[in-house]
């Protein structure tokens, strides 16, 4: 038997996406990303401590990779200068990519795929304000860990005092480093590109973005183990929490309309004249008792009562008016 929907029950289908509006949402999200990721600053001296209670807590776990992968950094240019790169500039380039790859082909999982991303980025940013934490760069020089983007700085555009633009070191937080949303990012891109890419050089590149990324920020003394995996962690919090964050935001697209809507609807009506039927009682006459008729209607045996028995009215009356009888039905 095939299923029929009633009306009006229907699932109302999502609003189209439009770039108009995507754009400015994304471009909000960053920025309250960015601006509370430099507004959260702790103190320098607790940051210290748990950066060094992070390192304790490798050793303890034999997990220390990022002396080795440093030093290998930092004595090979030609690994150096590239990885400074990578951490610098792709996260600039390709989670977008991604994002208007999506847009543009694969509408269907795109807003699922954009709140996961936004969702995660929040979650990061309570991580930078419950612990803020030194990376191995900025620790005393007696830890072992060389700057690599200070080291090669006069390769790329980025400054010696962070990855930030030359001259904007100061504008950054630099002890926002757990978790690593560097690594975050790059793993939503790699689920992205896996799931999605549907070519061989996809699925490579969904493996190869997000397993490098981890490499980089720890070669380069950006972030420690325990960071990257705190960003894949945060990834996992942010894609448990999507469908709830969806059902919100739908919740409230159906809502905010709904609520407007009957005093928009009491106005309009206010503003509409009544119709002129209303007016000159010709839609419905009001009679003694609170009794109502219809026009034309007469009450029963109103014809006898004027005519006497057996008498017929004038076809065509001279006083005919508005005690004109309705015609025989």
């Amino acid at each position: 038997m095939p299923h029929t929907e009633t009306p009006g029950t229907e699932a109302a289908p999502h609003p189209r996406l439009r770039w108009w509006t995507e754009l400015p949402l994304i471009v909000l999200v960053y920025a309250c990303y960015s601006a509370g990721r430099l507004l959260v600053r702790g103190d320098v001296s607790d940051a210290v401590d748990h950066g060094l209670a992070i390192l304790d807590i490798e050793k303890a776990l034999y997990l220390n990779a990022e002396h080795p992968l440093n030093r290998l950094f930092t004595r090979e240019p030609w690994i150096g200068v590239p990885a400074d790169f990578w951490y610098a500039s792709l996260h600039y380039v390709v989670t977008p990519a991604i994002l208007i790859w999506l847009f543009r082909s694969r509408a269907v999982r795109y807003r699922a795929a954009r709140t996961w991303l936004m969702t995660s980025t929040f979650i990061g940013l309570i991580g930078f304000t419950l612990l803020p934490t030194c990376p191995p760069r900025l620790l005393d020089a007696g830890h072992g860990f060389v700057d690599t983007m200070a080291q090669y700085s006069s390769y790329g555009w980025w400054g010696g005092a962070a990855s930030a633009p030359r001259g904007m070191g100061g504008m950054t937080n630099q002890y926002a480093a757990m978790p690593s949303l560097h690594v975050g990012w790059a793993l939503w891109c790699g689920v992205m590109l896996w799931r999605h890419g549907g070519t061989r050089t996809a699925k490579v590149a969904a493996v190869v973005y997000p397993l490098g990324t981890t490499i980089v920020v720890m070669g380069t003394a950006n972030h420690y183990f325990l960071d990257a995996v705190a960003g894949a962690a945060v990834m996992g919090a942010g894609l448990l929490l999507t469908p709830f964050v969806l059902r919100a935001a739908a919740r409230m697209r159906t809502r905010l309309p709904a609520r407007f809507a009957p005093a928009a609807a009491g106005s309009a009506n206010a503003a509409v004249p009544a119709p002129a039927s209303a007016r000159d009682g010709a839609g419905s006459a009001i009679v003694s008792g609170g009794c109502q008729t219809s026009a034309g209607e007469r009450f029963p045996r109103q014809r006898e009562q004027r005519f006497g028995a057996g008498a017929e009215p004038d076809p065509a009356p001279s006083d005919a008016g508005d005690e004109t009888p309705a015609p025989a039905r």
